[in-house]
């Protein structure tokens, strides 16, 4: 009789131990026929809506944030339409004009778009600081009426990692996002690589360094390249490279082993799956994956039973006769 999952137990979303089979990929598509255009589209998302087959791709262009709806078919398909794969149409795109953000840089690019899951999408930019303020554009756009809110904060004696790099017009696709959301709060690792600053996006002065207890190889999630993954959200729990934190924003120190495929955008939660879109000089996918810790539930269990070599299971039945009932 099974009750778990061998992978489902084996270190939940992750331990010192091990943390390379939370995500178990049962998907590997390859879209390189879609040309680097249409790539673009899927590697800039920051939102994916499963139930309304729809994906908001957004990105910074001639001074505006550009926002464009796409219909990605995941549970419903057209006459003209495969479920397996990722063409898409554009139904919306919007160019929103801003004054104050801006992706910061040169030659690369710094900036990133994330969905704040309260009706707005948002949008930073910073260079990465060693010492003194971490200087950050901002930009908030409403999800109804893409209305935009802006402005530049000056966040004193925080040392900041850039939030993330884009380039669109090399000869691939290249996305490296380092923050995400949760909350209200924008996370973004520190520096030094030894904490990780929780910024409150409606107040700046509500600034905190979660400290790590040791220094992060602040390695990505993914295989380094071209794209490159460092933070995404599972549920509630912020997942980097070599640690993770809770919605109690307590630091859980793991072993750092890359554990997707190439990935650019956040990963993408309908349930227990994960969706993302990345690539590497030329070789690009869509990554589906299973929580592996879910596969642990199946069999109503509360959580994920973690096993190492000192622990088993033991499981003792006790039968008793009932009464026969008289005729």
């Amino acid at each position: 009789m099974a009750l778990t999952s061998a992978q489902g137990g084996q270190n939940g979303y992750g331990s010192l131990v091990g943390d390379g089979s939370a995500f178990l990929q049962i998907k590997k598509l390859d879209i390189g026929d879609l040309g680097k255009a249409k790539q673009v589209v899927l590697f800039e998302a920051a939102e994916m809506d499963f139930e309304r087959n729809l994906l908001y791709s957004i990105s910074f262009e001639d001074s505006s944030v550009r926002v464009r709806k796409v219909r990605l078919p995941v549970f419903s398909v057209g006459l003209n339409e495969k479920l397996d794969d990722s063409t898409y149409t554009v139904l919306e795109d919007h160019a929103v004009p801003v004054e104050t953000f801006l992706f910061l840089g040169s030659y690369t690019l710094y900036g990133e778009f994330l969905d704040g899951k309260d009706g707005y999408w948002y949008g930073f930019s910073n260079e990465g600081n060693s010492s003194g303020s971490a200087r950050v554009l901002w930009v908030r756009i409403s999800k109804a009426n893409y209305s935009v809110t802006e402005g530049e904060w000056t966040l004193s004696n925080a040392k900041l990692m850039a939030v993330g790099e884009r380039d669109m017009s090399g000869s691939y696709p290249e996305r490296k996002c380092r923050c995400c959301m949760r909350n209200g709060y924008l996370y973004v690792p520190a520096y030094d690589k030894k904490g990780i600053y929780k910024i409150n996006v409606a107040n700046t002065a509500d600034v905190s360094l979660i400290a790590f207890g040791f220094t992060s190889k602040m390695k990505p999630l993914c295989e380094s390249g071209t794209c490159e993954l460092f933070l995404t959200l599972v549920g509630d729990l912020i997942v980097g490279g070599d640690f993770q934190v809770t919605v109690e924003d307590v630091v859980i120190h793991t072993q750092g082993s890359a554990r997707l495929g190439s990935a650019a955008t956040p990963l993408f939660q309908y349930k227990q799956f994960l969706v993302g879109w990345g690539g590497s000089y030329g070789n690009e996918y869509r990554h589906m994956y299973l929580l592996t810790p879910y596969l642990a539930t199946i069999n109503n269990l509360s959580s994920a039973v973690v096993k190492d070599a000192n622990k088993t299971m033991k499981i003792t039945y006790t039968l008793t006769e009932a009464a026969s009932g008289e005729g």
